[in-house]
């Protein structure tokens, strides 16, 4: 791959806080036109005409393309044709770039460091969309809502290539261009060219600080310079303070968001191992039992990983979820820790669990095992068929006699079986604003209404697991989001209504799991993970027991 100036394998200076993430998709049919005049000139007015209207290069500007017309590639470098291909499929079928772009890589057959760089690629290209958007909006004489999406797609590809990885700028350029050649059509390749060149003239510095001189609203700076729309850096904010930390912390916590997440993985308890996973360059986790990080590759190479013992689970899902495992049950115990007997296991033995919102079944397959070392049982709720399918596949690697799966609306379980549980689990739907490292399209889908929207829902769930709760068993509320609309708002209005309900300490319990302790994740007997602090997603737990 000497001609696709690859330098780095995808490992290149990251725009503000690291690597980015992935998504899919079909290639695009170009609409677009060549661009008018003012869009192919480019290059600050170092570009000349020949006789037939085309643009020709002079002076310092041939360092983009040494070569004739004739001589530019015209093919799409299978790396780049990946990353493209993932951003046609966010954008026009609505897919999540994390389940896409690993078929689109075998599909293609990339090498491992091929791979490497085509996730680098889509991920940035993804993750930075709102501020390469800018970039480019001072680059093109039209808005980019005109431009046909495969070109706005292409050019995205271009600038992450330009300013925030270890690609030459002709080699960017070039491959840019052949991609668009070859795929969306010569026309198009023209305005890309010309509009790219405007790119490359100033570093991602230069174009950061061009953006936001003479802005004041501090908001407002650091949805350009981090790449995250404005309300959710405001929701942000507002989340640091609301778990009692330092709103000074933003600026770190965005650029957590945008760096690359290394790869989580999980033995289950009692039936996986990790030994395969840790002679492939693995290493074994400093947060929680079982676990191990991984550079990432192609994990699905793994026998253990293929037959569902090791599993792929950020350790923020898996330290809640051996929480909701640990916690004391019965009201005059320790409020304070995890009950030692319970955390062991050997005073589970008969329990019923439930996960009333399971799909698509990562924390199922940690409690299910955690069950079948105990005695317990588990009953695992998802309310859409053909996520339930997952959950039962997640769950394969356990004894079938331990769990069983139930395909309905997770609101009408305590209705339907009240008092009947020990320990539920109610992972409720949510903004994801956790998880915006793992999902790098995410942010720019979330809209302010979905938090309105999904209130409702979090409160009838919740409602629901108190009622299929028993006398001093347990709940954990659990989100991957900060947000005090979705996290704290809601446990609140749940206590507030009734009086036979207490908060434990979440935070020691999630101590007592954890490797070492010391997480420091509690407030107010509420526990939120972040990833600035302690390299998770932003997993908020609470634990609210059932007085007897």
């Amino acid at each position: 791959m000497s001609d696709s100036g690859r330098s780095g394998s995808g490992q290149g200076r990251p725009s503000r806080g690291g690597q980015r993430g992935s998504g899919a998709g079909g290639s695009g049919t170009g609409g677009s036109g060549s661009g008018s005049s003012g869009e192919r000139r480019g290059g600050g007015g170092t570009s000349r005409r020949n006789a037939q209207g085309r643009e020709r290069n002079r002076g310092p500007q041939r360092n983009f393309t040494e070569s004739a017309p004739s001589q530019r590639t015209r093919r799409a470098d299978p790396a780049r044709l990946v990353a493209f291909e993932v951003l046609r499929a966010v954008a026009a079928e609505d897919a999540y770039a994390n389940l896409v772009l690993p078929a689109r890589i075998r599909q293609h057959g990339l090498d491992r460091r091929d791979a490497g760089f085509a996730t680098e690629l889509s991920y940035g290209a993804l993750r930075n969309q709102g501020t390469y958007d800018a970039i480019l909006a001072r680059c093109v004489d039209r808005p980019l809502d005109k431009l046909d999406p495969a070109v706005l797609d292409a050019l995205r590809i271009g600038v992450h290539q330009l300013v925030a990885m270890r690609v030459p700028a002709h080699a960017a350029l070039d491959q840019t261009v052949g991609l668009a050649r070859a795929v969306i059509g010569a026309g198009p390749s023209a305005l890309i060219n010309a509009v790219l060149r405007k790119v490359a003239a100033r570093s991602l510095d230069e174009w950061l600080d061009e953006l936001v001189a003479g802005e004041q609203d501090e908001n407002k700076v650091a949805s350009v310079r981090y790449a995250h729309p404005e309300w959710i850096v405001r929701a942000l904010r507002q989340s640091l303070v609301a778990h009692g930390r330092p709103v000074g912390e933003i600026n770190d916590l965005l650029e957590a968001d945008n760096a690359a997440p290394v790869v989580n993985l999980v033995a289950l308890p009692g039936l996986g191992s990790l030994d395969e996973a840790l002679e492939n360059g693995a290493v074994p986790g400093e947060l929680v039992e079982g676990s191990a990080l991984s550079s990432g590759g192609d994990l699905g190479r793994l026998e253990s990983v293929r037959s569902g013992t090791t599993r792929v689970q950020d350790v923020g899902s898996q330290l809640v979820a051996r929480a909701l495992a640990a916690a004391s049950l019965d009201a005059g115990l320790d409020e304070n820790a995890a009950d030692a007997e319970s955390a062991t296991g050997e005073s589970t033995a008969g329990e019923a669990w439930l996960d009333l919102c399971a799909g698509p079944g990562g924390k199922a397959a940690l409690l299910g095992a955690l069950a079948n070392e105990r005695g317990a049982t588990l009953l695992a709720n998802e309310p859409a068929p053909h996520r339930a399918k997952l959950v039962s596949q997640a769950l394969s690697a356990v004894p079938s006699d331990v769990w069983t799966v139930r395909t309905g609306d997770g609101r009408e379980v305590g209705s339907e079986r009240p008092a009947a549980f020990d320990r539920v689990l109610v992972d409720v739907p949510c903004s994801g604003l956790g998880a915006l490292r793992r999902r790098p399209e995410s942010r720019w889908r979330r809209t302010p209404k979905d938090l309105a929207d999904l209130g409702p829902l979090q409160r009838e769930l919740l409602n629901s697991a108190l009622a299929a709760v028993r006398p001093g068993g347990v709940v954990a509320y659990v989100t991957c989001s900060p947000h005090p609309a979705e996290t704290t708002a809601v446990v609140s209005d749940a206590l507030r209504k009734r009086d036979d309900l207490e908060l434990l300490d979440a935070g020691s319990v999630l101590d007592a799991v954890s490797l070492g302790g010391g997480l420091g994740a509690g407030h107010e007997k509420t526990a939120q993970l972040w990833p600035h602090v302690h390299s998770t997603d932003a997993m908020f737990l609470a634990l609210i027991r059932r007085k007897s």
